[in-house]
C-alpha cells in the first residue's frame, strides 16, 4: 500500500469515526423526544462535523465519509475500484468503532448525559422507521441522491472551489431536518451499520444499507449525463464560432 493511499484511508476512517461519534452521540444525548429543536441540533451536529473534516481532509481523500458517496464517485469514473473498496472498508471501520466507543461512554440510561438512548435503540441516533418500509426506502434513496449530487457537483467537479465542504455540510443539515423524524436520516451505510452493531438492532438493515447506494448511483448517472450535455454544447458553440470566422 502506498503512503498516499494509506493517508486517504486514514482520513476516511477518522472522518467517519467523527461523524458517528459526534452525530449519533448528539442524537443519543438529546434523545428522540425533543421535537424539531432536537432534530435541528442533531442535523447541525452531523452537518458541522462533516463540514469541518471535509475542510480538514478534503485535499487528502476528498472527504467522502460515506460508502454511498464513494460508490457515486466510483460510478462517475473519478476513482479506481481498488481505491473505492479501501475507502468503504475504512468508512465502515470508522463508523463501527465510533458507535462502539459511544456505547462504552454513554453506557445506558444510568448516566448523567441527558438521555443516552443509543444504548437502547435510539430513534434518531440509530435507525428507526416511523413510515412504511417502502416510504422509508424512498426517503433514504432521495436523501442519498441529494448528498451524492452535491459532492459530485462541488468536490469532484470543482464548481464550488474551496466552499465544497460548506455545501456538503449544509446538505446534511437540511437532509436530516426533513428525514430525521421519518427514518433517522442515515443516508449513509456506515452511519447506519455502526449504531446497529452497537445496539444489536438490525431492523430494516437491508433498507439502510442499500437505499443510499441506489440514490448515489442515480446521482452519478445524472451527473455524467449533465456533464456530457455540457461538453456537447461547448463543442457545438466552438463549431459555430469556427464556422462564422471569415477565411483569411
Amino acid at each position: 500500500m502506498s503512503d498516499r493511499l494509506a493517508a486517504k484511508l486514514l482520513a476516511e476512517f477518522i472522518g467517519t469515526f467523527a461523524l458517528i461519534f459526534i452525530g449519533a452521540g448528539a442524537a443519543a444525548v438529546i434523545g428522540g423526544g425533543a421535537g424539531l429543536p432536537g432534530v435541528a441540533a442533531v442535523a447541525f451536529a452531523h452537518g458541522l462535523t462533516v463540514m469541518a473534516f471535509a475542510f480538514a481532509y478534503g485535499a487528502v481523500s476528498g472527504g467522502h465519509f460515506n460508502p454511498s458517496v464513494t460508490v457515486a464517485v466510483l460510478a462517475a469514473g473519478a476513482m479506481r475500484v481498488g481505491e473505492a473498496a479501501g475507502y468503504v472498508v475504512s468508512q465502515f471501520a470508522g463508523g463501527i468503532l465510533g458507535a462502539l466507543l459511544l456505547r462504552a461512554v454513554l453506557g445506558g440510561t444510568g448516566t448523567s448525559l441527558g438521555t443516552p438512548d443509543l444504548a437502547h435503540n435510539l430513534g434518531l441516533g440509530a435507525t428507526t422507521l416511523t413510515v412504511t418500509p417502502w416510504a422509508g426506502y424512498v426517503v433514504e434513496a432521495v436523501l442519498g441522491f441529494f448528498l451524492s449530487t452535491v459532492v459530485l457537483s462541488t468536490a469532484v467537479a470543482g464548481r464550488a472551489g474551496n466552499l465544497a465542504p460548506l455545501a456538503i455540510g449544509v446538505t446534511l443539515i437540511f437532509n436530516i431536518i426533513m428525514g430525521g423524524p421519518l427514518t433517522g436520516a442515515a443516508f449513509n451505510p456506515a452511519r447506519a451499520l455502526g449504531p446497529m452493531i452497537a445496539t444489536g438492532n438490525f431492523n430494516d438493515a437491508w433498507l439502510y444499507l442499500t437505499a443510499p447506494i441506489v440514490g448515489a448511483l442515480v446521482a452519478a448517472i445524472v451527473h455524467m449525463g449533465l456533464a456530457r450535455l455540457a461538453q456537447e454544447r461547448m463543442a457545438a458553440a466552438k463549431s459555430g464560432s469556427a464556422a462564422q470566422t471569415p477565411a483569411e
